[in-house]
This record gives C-alpha cells, sequence and structure tokens, in this order.
C-alpha cells in the first residue's frame, strides 16, 4: 500500500456508520470540497455518468440554513473525484 493509499483509508466517509467511519477499498469515492463538509469522502459506488454529473444535495446541519439544510455539491470539470461546493440550501 502506498502513501496515497493509506492516506484515503484515514479519511470519513460522508454518512457513514460512526463505528465504521472510513472508506472500504472495494468502493468508489468522491472528495468533498469546500462548504461545510469539506474534507469527507462521497461514496459513488456505482452511480452512473449521468447521475455524478447531476452533483448531490447532502443532508447537513453545518450549513447555512441549519438542522434540514442541504450542503450543494457538484463535480469538478474532468474530475470525478472531487465535488466542489456550489451553496447550501433549505
Amino acid at each position: 500500500m502506498d502513501r496515497d493509499d493509506e492516506q484515503l483509508l484515514r479519511r470519513r466517509v460522508y454518512g457513514a456508520d460512526h463505528d465504521h467511519p472510513g472508506p472500504r477499498r472495494d468502493r468508489g469515492y468522491a472528495e468533498l470540497v469546500g462548504g461545510p463538509l469539506d474534507g469527507l469522502l462521497l461514496d459513488i459506488t456505482g452511480w452512473t455518468r449521468d447521475e455524478v454529473d447531476a452533483g448531490v444535495a447532502l443532508a447537513t446541519e453545518l450549513g447555512q440554513f441549519g438542522a434540514g439544510g442541504r450542503a450543494m455539491y457538484g463535480p469538478r470539470p474532468g474530475d470525478q473525484t472531487h465535488f466542489d461546493w456550489a451553496g447550501d440550501a433549505p
């Protein structure tokens, strides 16, 4: 295992069980960049190209709208391994 793999395995995954918060080797992830969920990984295993391109609205209490709010993330052009923050929504 190289250094990049070790670093990936120490990261937390959005929505993961608190007892097992890290990524798994058999899954594919995108890193969330910016906004309230910055640095978390999003499991995109099995997502179609259209699903990835559409981006996501992820529930979080950490955004502008507090409890019940959503953080909007979309794929970085040409890089499906990073989803950039696009703002918050109620």
